[in-house]
């Protein structure tokens, strides 16, 4: 049974493709744009959720110091608390990125594509050659699930940890390490 596949140019902005479309990477909600601390803490106390990120940045006044800075935009506060509000306004802004889940940890890739190995340079996963078949639990996926939590993992950045932490992990080496120099690939997770 075929199952989730992601489709690029370079062969990290497939497998970026596929973890994509399998779990929510860390983003920010496009509702948070405002600059100036006033429209921040604004925006924050409309929620129970911004009431409690202020609270975790450790924003503590009282209901009235809290009234006189929302009923003036001018109002002149400490720079302390405006990077307390700042601080929870981007804790607010920020969802973080779901974990990788172990289908994906452990799945079988299926990689169609230009591939190379020294002197061996073939077209895989067509009538002539099966695609390269990977056995991702065999991998290492701790660079690759930290730098994905922390939202810095790109496409070029995942491309080169996998070939060195999981394709090499399951097959090694090759005959002079593993290239990937084709226009478009498609990986597939089953």
């Amino acid at each position: 049974m075929a199952g989730p596949t992601g489709h690029g140019g370079s062969l990290g902005t497939a497998l970026g493709a596929l973890l994509r479309s399998q779990v929510t990477p860390r983003h920010r909600l496009s509702s948070y744009t405002a600059k100036h601390w006033h429209a921040q803490l604004s925006q924050l106390t409309a929620t129970h959720r911004g009431h409690q990120a202020l609270a975790d940045a450790g924003l503590h006044v009282t209901t009235k110091t809290l009234i006189n800075w929302l009923s003036d935009p001018e109002y002149n506060i400490r720079r302390s608390y405006r990077d307390l509000i700042h601080t929870a306004y981007e804790n607010t802004a920020v969802v973080p990125a779901e974990p990788l889940p172990d289908h994906v940890r452990r799945g079988q890739f299926e990689i169609s594509g230009i591939v190379r190995t020294g002197d061996d340079e073939r077209e895989r996963g067509n009538r002539r050659a099966a695609p390269l078949r990977i056995d991702g639990s065999r991998g290492y996926w701790n660079a690759i699930e930290e730098l994905w939590m922390t939202g810095e993992l790109t496409d070029d950045g995942f491309e080169d940890h996998f070939v060195d932490d999981v394709i090499v992990a399951d097959i090694g080496e090759g005959t002079d390490g593993w290239e990937f120099p084709g226009s478009a690939y498609a990986v597939e997770l089953r």
